[in-house]
């Protein structure tokens, strides 16, 4: 016997919830995840973990609550219903509440699905967990792999609501990384980091190995930065860290209606370096977060943002567009069944330009290339402060990287930032929900 149809459950869940005299929203979920974990250059553990569940809204005249369960049976379901009608009873009503999605037609998405992970065993996790840490640990005695992993996913994933809307999908991810260390005599660089990620079976284990043990081993021999004002290149790693906590929040149209983004009645003023042009793109084939709708129902899109330096757009759910009078840009996200949706963005993309790497550096007589931050979690996203520790970086001098640079810290708002951006490179990368090339910035502020 096969497992239970998530649709099936999710549509019991809506019928129940219709005959208590409330609409209701059903989105049901079932992940399988086999993966390997590297400590301390081994690997030490490798298992397969599965989850299913659902969770429900129930709307009752602009009230809602939420419940949700791991078990899929008709008795769970129905528990759930019902907790959640008594959750609706209780509480306050939602202002604006214009109700939920109506039934669309999804696009295709595309490349994001692959036969090889969903049946993937454990042993392929160990295999290429061990192809990463060898190849790291094979480049040169000095280096240290201090953590790591791979990761195979597959997500299936059902959604119902009291409007006639029924979807469902599935998709796949892959994803690797290594964080590695040098040591030669009394000396130990900052940890480095490389990592991989793909919706298919394509990961570059080797290559996250090699290059995770060769930053490693050029960030030894590091010396020390003067403080003052430099200009920096940001490595994707880096770029995603920073706008994460800062730009992205004050593009939710859930903090644009509270107040509590700068962004707030600037829609079509410049906010940004011409150079920069940033979409939300829910159908990039390939990208980690496409899917053919959001976790809503809606269908995905892509949604201009920064246009050029103008502000063009802001991302929204179902609820957060009907108060706005607008479309919902499709960027409801659910963490998991567990959890209600909040706005998030898909795949961010920032518009690369015609200039290779080198060329970005060749123009830069003295500044840092700056791969990844710590501390941009601290940032204030309501003005777009952030002070943040780079470590290491690379002192660029005359377009070339010359020596590492322990570490620097960055301070100033990302607005600023933004404005003095003086290139964009064309390597293009994907990290996380963010797929972006190099970016120069100039004059940012430096503490050594």
């Amino acid at each position: 016997m096969g497992e239970p149809s998530l649709l099936d459950a999710a549509l019991k869940a809506v019928r129940l919830c219709e005959s208590l005299g409330g609409e209701g929203e059903a989105y049901a979920s079932r992940v399988r995840t086999v993966s390997a974990t590297i400590e301390n250059d081994q690997i030490v553990r490798a298992k397969t973990f599965r989850e299913e569940g659902l969770g429900f809204r129930f709307f009752l005249q602009g009230r809602m609550g939420f419940a949700y369960t791991s078990r899929l049976t008709v008795e769970g379901v129905e528990e759930t219903v019902r907790r959640a009608l008594k959750l609706a009873r209780v509480s306050q009503p939602l202002e604006g509440w214009r109700g939920l999605p109506s039934p669309e037609s999804y696009p295709e998405a595309q490349e994001t699905y692959d036969g090889e992970i969903a049946e993937a065993e454990v042993g392929k996790a160990v295999s290429l967990a061990s192809e990463m840490l060898g190849e790291a640990l094979s480049l040169d005695r000095r280096v240290k792999v201090s953590d790591g992993g791979v990761s195979l996913i597959y997500v299936q994933r059902a959604l119902a609501n009291s409007l006639h809307v029924e979807a469902e999908d599935k998709g796949t991810w892959a994803h690797c990384h290594l964080s590695t260390l040098a040591k030669e005599g009394f000396e130990t660089t900052p940890s480095c980091f490389e990592f991989n990620h793909s919706r298919r079976l394509k990961l570059e284990a080797g290559w996250v190995g090699r290059e995770a043990a060769r930053m490693a081993l050029s960030a030894l021999g590091a010396g020390k930065a003067e403080g003052g004002r430099a200009c920096i290149v940001l490595g994707q790693q880096a770029l995603l860290s920073l706008l994460s906590y800062t730009l992205v929040p004050a593009l939710k149209a859930e903090n644009v209606q509270r107040g509590r983004s700068p962004l707030r009645g600037r829609m079509g003023e410049r906010i940004a370096s011409t150079l920069l042009t940033l979409t939300d793109d829910g159908l990039l084939p390939g990208g980690l977060n496409t899917s053919s709708f959001d976790d809503e129902g809606t269908p995905s899109r892509r949604t201009s943002l920064i246009e050029r330096g103008v502000l063009r757009g802001f991302l929204y759910d179902h609820y957060r567009a009907c108060r706005d009078g607008v479309e919902s840009t499709g960027n409801a996200f659910r963490a998991s069944y567990a959890s209600t949706p909040t706005i998030e963005p898909s795949n961010l993309v920032v518009e690369p330009s015609n200039l290779s790497p080198e060329g970005l550096l060749a123009e830069i007589s003295y500044g840092f290339y700056v791969p990844y931050v710590q501390g941009a979690h601290s940032s204030n996203p309501e003005s777009g402060e952030f002070s943040v520790v780079a470590a290491p970086v690379w002192l660029i001098r005359d377009g070339s990287l010359v020596k590492p640079i322990r570490s620097l810290m960055l301070a100033g708002t990302i607005y600023e930032l933004l404005e003095k951006i003086s290139g964009v490179a064309s390597n293009l990368r994907m990290v996380d929900s963010l797929v972006a090339p190099w970016i120069r910035v100039e004059d940012v502020r430096i503490v050594g």
